[in-house]
């Protein structure tokens, strides 16, 4: 059983994928070529954002859309402390103070409560400018927004929606990347949309946003003229080969990836019942289902059912064993104990991702949950 199986999906996608490669190998126009410019004017479309800049990866992105608000030294960056550290790692590149949130212990989201408390301690503080805030949709689940955007706009804060899980998720008739200034999503071949390497995209409805980031993400020279430099940038695009990919792909995300996956997650769900804490979806809302994400009574729990699992070849995740608080690259003792982050906390010991994708068989997720089930029955 795969956790991610990228072959079956190639497999029922290859006369497109393959034709989309070799018309870009007959053109050799491997940098910016078309199928770029279709694959951000699909993008923007399904976003319902007036423009999507494409490049080199989500973690770019990242780097990009906070270059393109000017956040540097002396600014505050929120960022949920269960999180990848690409969420915290390009405010900390440019300089600027990394603050750590808790999340919500049922959605592992952004807790709009526990942002509040930390812009008021930074307020109270006074070392540092509130700038920018970065939620994560987690797993495929958008991030508490209806709650976030007036919390962000009461303090003046610009919300990066960091959707590289999300891409596919909603709240209610707004798409996940359509939310605040700027969103950002991720084409790591794992995610919810992704390519054959790295690849990412920046979501904007501001045309001087579009244009700036047009320019950073190619060492900030200007529209008409390549050797005029208007500011320091980065080299990142989204090469030709990998739009290429991305725009079959993407047709069968929206025609019947969503709707498969979201049967898996159905079954999990239905199957697993009570044995386990199963994936909160607040009404409304739906999952791209990056990961489905369990969450058992504590650590030792976790380890043993992983490891039956294992017995099984099932392969299993653990996103994430530690907080950002715990690791070395954001550690601050004084600033940072465990007793700010309970949630995470809790979570980095009983979480555990199941293998799914579009293209998993329900019986696979039945003898998935099955296993869990019995194993922990046993253990009573």
């Amino acid at each position: 059983m795969q956790f991610k199986d990228l072959k079956a999906q190639y497999l029922a996608l290859k006369p497109d994928i393959d034709q989309a490669i070799q018309s870009v190998l007959n053109s050799s126009a491997f940098i910016l070529g078309k199928p770029v410019a279709e694959l951000e004017e699909q993008l923007a479309s399904y976003a319902q954002r007036r423009h999507c800049v494409t490049c080199a990866s989500g973690s770019d992105a990242l780097l990009l859309a906070l270059m393109a608000l000017d956040i540097g030294p002396g600014d505050a960056v929120f960022v949920p402390d269960f999180t990848y550290v690409a969420t915290a790692g390009a405010a900390s590149l440019l300089g600027a103070a990394v603050i750590l949130v808790d999340i919500d212990p049922r959605t592992f989201n952004l807790s709009p409560e526990a942002l509040e408390s930390a812009i008021q301690r930074v307020l109270r503080e006074g070392r540092l400018q509130p700038k920018a805030v970065i939620p994560v949709d987690l797993f495929g689940l958008p991030a508490d927004y209806p709650r976030l955007l007036p919390l962000a706009e009461k303090y003046g804060l610009a919300i990066i929606e960091d959707g590289a899980q999300g891409f596919g998720g909603r709240i209610r008739q707004r798409p996940a990347c359509s939310f605040g200034e700027l969103s950002i999503t991720s084409f790591f071949p794992a995610k919810p949309l992704g390519c054959y390497g790295d690849g990412g995209a920046i979501f904007v409805n501001d045309s001087e946003l579009d244009q700036r980031l047009r320019s950073l993400r190619a060492h900030g020279r200007s529209p008409f003229d390549k050797y005029d430099c208007l500011e320091t940038g980065i080299n990142s695009r989204l090469d030709t080969l990998q739009a290429a990919v991305l725009v079959p792909k993407l047709r069968a995300f929206v025609s019947s990836e969503l709707d498969a996956v979201d049967a898996i997650a159905r079954q999990y769900s239905q199957r697993l019942g009570e044995a386990v804490v199963t994936p909160r979806i607040p009404d409304g809302y739906r999952s791209s289902w990056a990961q489905y994400t369990i969450a058992l009574r504590n650590q030792a729990e976790r380890d043993r059912v992983r490891a039956v699992l294992a017995d099984h070849q099932i392969p299993t995740m653990i996103y994430y064993p530690k907080g950002l608080h715990q690791q070395k690259a954001f550690q601050h003792p004084s600033d940072w104990p465990d007793a700010l982050f309970p949630h995470t906390v809790t979570a980095s010991q009983t979480v555990l991702s199941l293998p799914i994708h579009p293209y998993m068989q329900e019986k696979d997720a039945a003898e998935v949950a099955d296993i869990i089930v019995e194993s922990l029955s046993r253990e009573d």
